[in-house]
């Protein structure tokens, strides 16, 4: 199986160990290079006067480039998730590269200790903000190959509440669609799941279990025309009229019928909760969508981790990042994979 990283730069090298990462970035303005190059492959375009060339640079001022034409000061991390941050460039790298490099992630805590940062409040900003530039605004949709099937379903996802009534919870409803490719034969797991394996995943938080809902969710992750299996609830109705090949598979409460008609998708919901509640012990409703976005980023870049660090800054390049009084407030919604709100 050969990995492929849609946002491959050749002039752009990534670190694949730590001792590495320490050579390429030594200092702030070797982070500041990289990121220069990375955002402008042709050289520093003016946003100004939009002219395309060597900028003035100033060793005590690494974010600030100046047009020769126009003679108007650029920031380097204007429109980033770094924007107006006072944490030196050396610590986004850092945070990047450990974000994506360590295969379970961290929690804010961990990185908040990794980093020597005095306050959890800076780790737990800047995680957030990278989890923004985890989202591409113009992703494209899954499926849509003849040779593959999409599953879906919904779970529920959070902690039990108690004494508080029967029936009564504080679980977030969350929605999912995966791709299902088959390995090639001759592999040692061929026997597993008949070959399966999962391709790319979306998931998003969604209100409830209606069909406006779950249909609406599988309308803005899956290409049109998809074979799609889910179970038999009447939530899913409606995908054939929208344009998929739907089948739905009766349950009836048989965990062999779903191993047998939706494996896939229960393996991704398992590996979903146990790496949020291994890591980060647990994560509140509001939230909920921000850890979504880094679950599916680590998923549908698992076997190229270290080519993620790279694709983070290139996403991040032109994501809208939230404040922290918008994070505690309540104010900035989370961006989403499927359009979903």
């Amino acid at each position: 199986m050969v990995a492929v990283d849609i946002l491959a730069r050749e002039d752009l090298s990534f670190p694949e160990s730590l001792p590495e990462f320490q050579r390429i970035f030594p200092n702030d303005a070797a982070c500041a290079a990289y990121l220069e190059k990375a955002r402008w492959r042709d050289g520093f375009a003016c946003p100004w006067c939009r002219v395309v060339g060597e900028p003035f640079r100033f060793e005590a001022r690494l974010g600030v480039l100046r047009c020769r034409a126009c003679r108007k000061d650029g920031g380097l991390m204007a429109g980033t998730v770094m924007e107006r941050s006072h944490t030196p460039l050396s610590t986004w790298f850092w945070a990047a590269y450990l974000i994506t490099s360590q295969t379970p992630g961290m929690s804010a805590v961990q990185f908040q200790r990794q980093l020597g940062l005095s306050r959890y409040e800076t780790a737990f900003g800047i995680l957030h903000k990278l989890r923004a530039g985890m989202v591409r605004s113009e992703h494209d949709k899954i499926g849509g190959k003849p040779q593959e099937h999409v599953e879906s379903d919904e779970t529920w996802v959070g902690g039990r509440t108690r004494g508080e009534g029967r029936g009564v919870h504080h679980k977030v409803l969350v929605s999912c669609a995966v791709e299902v490719r088959h390995r090639k034969p001759g592999t040692k797991l061929d026997n597993r799941k008949d070959g399966r394996y999962a391709g790319r995943v979306r998931l998003a938080v969604v209100p409830d279990r209606s069909a406006h809902s779950l249909c609406g969710f599988i309308e803005n992750a899956v290409a049109p025309g998809t074979l799609i299996f889910t179970d038999d609830w009447s939530g899913y109705t409606g995908l054939r009229k929208r344009g998929f090949n739907h089948h739905a598979i009766a349950e009836c409460g048989d965990p062999e019928i779903a191993e047998e008609f939706l494996p896939i998708i229960h393996l991704v919901f398992a590996n979903l909760k146990t790496w949020i509640n291994g890591i980060h012990h647990g994560v509140s409703a509001k939230h909920l969508q921000a850890y979504l976005n880094e679950f599916t980023f680590r998923f549908n870049r698992r076997f190229y981790p270290f080519n993620a660090f790279r694709s983070l800054l290139g996403i991040a390049g032109g994501a809208a990042a939230p404040t922290f009084d918008g994070l505690y407030s309540g104010e900035w919604v989370h961006p989403t994979f499927s359009g979903c709100g």
